[in-house]
């Protein structure tokens, strides 16, 4: 037996077993030492959400979310519906006739529920199925891993796994004792150098191994989980500190400007800009310096001005001619993740260089544009762009006539080359996967562009060293002068009214507001056993017919066509509607400095990232601001965890907040990073993040390649290293 040995090949496997490995994932013995398990305690009643069958008698621990009363939605029959999660996955549970239960079950207990599930469509539900509050079975991470005995020995308990239907967490307590009981843990070398480990105080990675899997006691089992979360996150920074040196050794192109030259730019600006975003400009301007091509994440709240920034230096950029010509200019690369966006930075970008001799395109899905336009004024879009061909657009690109080019990810397309690249911006970053960052950048000759990464998602200082270990950091901390903070209020059921009254005075007063909802429609009208969130098309209507009739309602959401949203933003932007009905579509740049007033209904269902993205939609100017958060739970823990969007004094504290409340995977998306629990752990660690990060640098100064570090090196390529693409 070895690691690279087959599960089939050391275990005579059943189909049913094959199956469910294969959906976790599990092919090797390698794999079976790393399915960790994810809490610790008597397995022999539990069923796990993923592991349930049509049909079956089960009983499940979990956590309750979501709990609510209503009616049927036909019979209008008296009810209580919450959703159940474990470490699996989740499932709605309905009482008819109950409507006692949300009182006595609330958001955040964790519950002991036993009955018969069935399944809708793809989700499992349970109909009035018995269930208790419970104490000893514990959430699936963290300190609370254990059901414990006495001072913190876990005796008899057995380590409880992930399970998938045909494969019981018993069976990998077993299995993996057996491997471990071989010798073969003690055979695996070590990738974390022996002085690290003594100078954190971590164990051996044998050690870890056995004490993960067949811990003594719960001090054991933490230690184990500290090894391996400070692993991960070693491993991703040994990576980005790879990539940092080796773009240090990469030529890039010279780019001198000084503030004085930027200042025939600035003049034109309509508004002065804060200290914060002249130390950006000055930071991003020695970097154009340096000889090697920069790599910066621009971190600024809603409203904090990165796009005035973005500008400021493409003019820098733009205003420098191509080495060796004394014609033309560099060019930029500016890329959005939505045609909505996009459309509007390039509107902002023919704003800021109105005053000067420069083409601007845009490049989407959905139509190219020119700017300045040559053709007939009826032809024009409305801003002096036209709609030109693709041919024309991308021979125009190619030759270098086009200084700006702004676009979605249709700019990564082959068929896009530039002749004088120079500069690459990314709004919204993280929304691009790597191999798509990368492609923008892509280099075609010796020079590689500068790169600028833009965001407004709130990142906590753990997961910006990690996941953006590999750029510069800067902050836009500063609001421009006379902006006012937005007044948040969470909304009871109780004061919905008088919210709509309040809405009323600012519509009255010739303001528009936004209202979102989390679904684009109603669901079916027999899936009875869902809780009914607002939809936007049926809130729109009731809406218009009960509660605004005398104001313009219009829908935005993420089903229409490119030419559809742009001809309703457009009409909200002109003040033809002076309402807006939309999905989280409106979350990202979204600009109406007009629009005052923001309404979100079921709001426990988004992050605190992305409330705070929306409520951003708002402060687009020196008006007073409203943001209303209404919730289909009133648990303690949902009224809680939404008022810190009132008490939070920024994004940056409220991505804090989120991130000790619910953990980095409900704050950013966890799939998204691709980053596994343990990893997802060590974000809670400032300390942690920030010893594997020096550790990284350390090390990969010394030896770029990791020569005299086999073992780390051919650990950076195996199944244990999160890659993010």
């Amino acid at each position: 037996m070895d690691l690279s040995s087959s599960i089939e090949k050391i275990h005579r496997l059943a189909p049913e077993q094959k199956t469910a490995l294969s959906k976790l994932g599990l092919v090797t013995v390698r794999d079976l030492l790393f399915h960790f398990p994810v809490r610790y305690g008597n397995s022999a009643e539990v069923t796990y959400i993923s592991s349930i069958t049509e049909g079956a008698d089960v009983t499940i621990y979990g956590t309750v979310k979501k709990i609510k009363t209503g009616k049927a939605w036909k019979k209008k029959t008296p009810l209580s519906t919450a959703t159940i999660e474990d470490s699996t996955g989740k499932i709605n549970a309905t009482w008819f006739h109950q409507p006692y239960i949300a009182k006595i079950i609330q958001d955040g207990m964790m519950v002991k529920v036993h009955g018969k599930a069935k399944k809708y469509k793809d989700s499992w539900s349970f109909i009035n199925p018995e269930i208790e509050p419970v104490r000893d079975v514990p959430i699936a991470v963290g300190d609370n891993l254990f059901a414990e005995n006495g001072e913190g020995e876990i005796g008899m308990s057995e380590p409880v796994y992930r399970e998938s239907s045909g494969i019981s967490s018993r069976w990998f307590h077993h299995i993996i004792q057996k491997i471990i009981g071989s010798g073969l843990v003690e055979k695996i070398p070590d990738m974390i150098p022996t002085e690290i480990l003594e100078q954190y105080h971590l164990p051996s990675l044998a050690t870890a191994l056995v004490w993960i899997h067949l811990p003594k006691t719960k001090n054991d089992a933490l230690a184990a989980r500290k090894r391996f979360a400070f692993q991960e996150v070693f491993l991703i920074q040994i990576l980005n500190e790879q990539e940092r040196q080796k773009n240090m050794a990469t030529k890039g192109l010279v780019i001198e400007k000084s503030a004085e030259d930027l200042e025939k730019f600035t003049q034109h600006f309509p508004f002065t800009e804060t200290a914060a975003q002249k130390r950006a400009i000055a930071q991003i301007l020695k970097d154009f310096t340096s000889g090697y091509p920069m790599s910066r994440l621009l971190e600024g709240d809603v409203g904090s001005g990165k796009t005035a920034v973005a500008a400021t230096t493409a003019y820098a950029a733009v205003t420098t001619r191509p080495k060796g010509q004394n014609f033309g200019t560099l060019q930029i690369a500016y890329m959005a993740p939505t045609e909505i966006l996009a459309k509007q930075h390039f509107d902002s970008f023919i704003k800021y260089f109105s005053h000067f001799p420069l083409s601007i395109a845009l490049i989407t899905g959905s139509g190219y544009k020119k700017f300045p336009s040559k053709v007939a004024s009826n032809f024009n879009t409305g801003n002096g762009s036209t709609n030109i061909s693709r041919a024309q657009l991308l021979k125009w690109v190619a030759n270098g006539e086009i200084s700006i080019v702004i676009g979605t990810h249709s700019l990564i397309q082959k068929s896009v080359k530039f002749k004088n690249l120079a500069y690459v911006i990314i709004d919204e970053q993280h929304r691009f996967g790597t191999k798509q960052r990368k492609n923008l950048r892509r280099k075609d000759d010796e020079v590689v562009p500068h790169l600028l990464s833009m965001t407004a998602t709130p990142i906590p200082r753990t997961l910006a060293l990690t996941i953006f270990g590999n750029l510069d950091l800067t902050l836009l901390d500063e609001m421009p002068a006379g902006r006012k903070p937005i007044i948040t209020k969470v909304i009871t059921p109780s004061e919905r009214n008088a919210t709509y009254q309040a809405v009323r005075k600012e519509l009255q007063a010739g303001r528009q507001a936004y209202i979102i909802c989390p679904r684009i429609n109603e669901p079916d009208p027999d899936k009875e056993m869902s809780v009914i969130a607002k939809s936007v098309k049926a809130e729109a209507e009731r809406l218009q017919k009960s509660v605004f009739p005398e104001f313009d309602i219009d829908i935005l959401h993420s089903k229409m066509s490119p030419a559809a949203k742009e001809k309703t933003m457009q009409a909200f932007e002109k003040h033809e509607t002076d309402i807006l009905v939309a999905t989280s579509v409106v979350e990202v740049g979204v600009n109406v400095p007009n629009a005052t007033v923001i309404i979100i209904e079921g709001a426990e269902r988004f992050g605190l990232a992305q409330l705070h993205q929306l409520r951003g939609r708002v402060i687009r100017s020196n008006h007073q601001a409203y943001c209303y958060v209404f919730a289909e739970s009133a648990g303690d823990k949902t009224v809680e965890r939404l008022r810190a969007l009132v008490t939070a004094k920024n994004g940056f504290e409220l991505a804090e907040f989120d991130l000790q409340q619910r953990g980095t995977g409900d704050l950013m998306g966890r799939k998204q990073w691709g980053i596994s629990d343990l990893a997802m752990e060590a974000m809670k660690n400032l300390k942690m993040v920030e010893a594997a990060r020096i550790e990284a640098q350390k090390i990969v100064t010394a030896d770029l390649t990791l020569a005299n570090y086999p073992t780390l090196n051919a650990a950076l390529t195996s199944r244990e290293v999160v890659h993010f693409e």
